[in-house]
């Protein structure tokens, strides 16, 4: 059984996450989403999430391609959770091209293309827009 990892936060879930996961998937037989919690959310990355870790696990357990979700809790986990679970392939999007590359002494190591015109910071930067327009229309 060939196994996958990816790290994200998957807030707002989106068809550009859907799509990481469906093609993170086809790289193997098992997906292993690691998932922020919102603590390292905070603390580590300054984002403060719209849903909550509980909230956000639901969503990626619901989702075909996922087989398994655990908490990331800080950067350096990342080894560890490759030797732990056994992990032949680990991939991430392709805006973080050559910082996991350290990984490749452990697994092979894939940068996915990201899915164009979608980004959850663009979603809430346009619903805040429009947010505004609303409130400027009353």
């Amino acid at each position: 059984m060939k196994r996958v990892i990816t790290y994200g936060t998957f807030d707002m879930l989106h068809y550009g996450h859907i799509n990481l996961l469906r093609r993170a998937k086809e790289l193997g037989d098992y997906l292993v989403v690691v998932l922020s919690t919102d603590e390292f959310n905070w603390n580590s990355k300054q984002k403060k999430c719209y849903f909550t870790y509980e909230q956000r696990k639901q969503v990626l357990e619901a989702i075909r391609y996922v087989d398994l979700v655990i908490p990331e809790e800080n950067w350096e986990q990342k080894i560890s959770d490759v030797q732990d679970y056994k992990i032949d392939t680990f991939v991430m999007g392709n805006d973080w091209e050559g910082k996991f590359d350290f990984l490749k002494d452990y697994c092979e190591v894939v940068y996915l293309p990201r899915t164009e015109g979608i980004s959850t910071t663009q979603i809430k930067t346009d619903l805040n827009h429009k947010d505004m327009a609303v409130k400027g229309d009353k």
